[in-house]
């Protein structure tokens, strides 16, 4: 970015339907950031519809924070584009995706499309005639957030139940600021294990010690 004098860049996925955006210093601006940008954008302009976006439960605290102080509605589903696609459906939003970069504006398609949502965050600084990087500090600030990969001998479902002991002492260690959050991979045998905290140090540290606790209750390793 510095060394072209660029005002941001976009990296896609290979088939294209995610898009991470990075800003004209080298910040990292990710889907829940640019799908914030959006929330506000349209707002401002009256084009979202019952003032209402989904995420998934990976979005990040900051991200909710921000939209609770506009106003907005946010409704949370599991991992998954579809499940992203069914809620918006079913609650007329207009607007969704995940941290990941899938990006699905239902005004335009039915689906996360990258070089879509890449050209509208191009055209969203243009209008605004300020950089990515003050834009995307403006619409939220998120917590530092850490994520673990446990493998284990077998897919566990009800993990958050299996290991209830094991949150509520991480989530004590928080503070108050944060979470916690167990989800089984529906592909394979791992748990991942991610944490949001006041600091980044807390973050690692407190979900270091939980994916220890997973790995030894579940007989799995790190």
């Amino acid at each position: 970015m510095r060394l072209h004098s660029a005002d941001l860049g976009l990296a896609f996925d290979g088939d294209g339907d995610r898009v991470i955006a990075v800003d004209h210093v080298g910040n990292v601006v990710d889907g829940d950031q640019t799908i914030a940008l959006f929330a506000l954008d349209m707002d401002s302009r009256g084009e979202l519809d019952r003032r209402s976006v989904v995420v998934t439960v990976m979005t990040n605290a900051g991200f909710h924070s921000a939209m609770r102080d506009a106003g907005i509605t946010v409704h949370t589903t599991p991992v998954g584009d579809r499940h992203v696609l069914v809620a918006m459906e079913s609650t007329s939003s207009v607007l969704g995706g995940e941290q990941s970069g899938h990006i699905i504006l239902r005004r335009h398609a039915t689906t996360g499309d990258g070089l879509l949502a890449g050209v509208l965050l191009v055209d969203l600084v243009r209008r605004n005639n300020t950089p990515l990087e003050r834009l995307a500090v403006e619409a939220m600030i998120p917590l530092p957030q850490h994520l673990i990969n446990v493998k284990v001998n077998a897919v566990v479902h009800d993990v958050a139940h299996v290991c209830a002991d094991d949150v509520a002492h991480a989530e004590q260690s928080l503070g108050g600021v944060g979470r916690v959050l167990l989800r089984a991979s529906g592909t394979e045998p791992l748990i991942r294990v991610m944490v949001e905290a006041a600091t980044d140090d807390d973050a690692r540290q407190i979900a270091s010690d939980l994916a220890d606790a997973v790995a030894k209750r579940l007989g799995g390793s790190r």
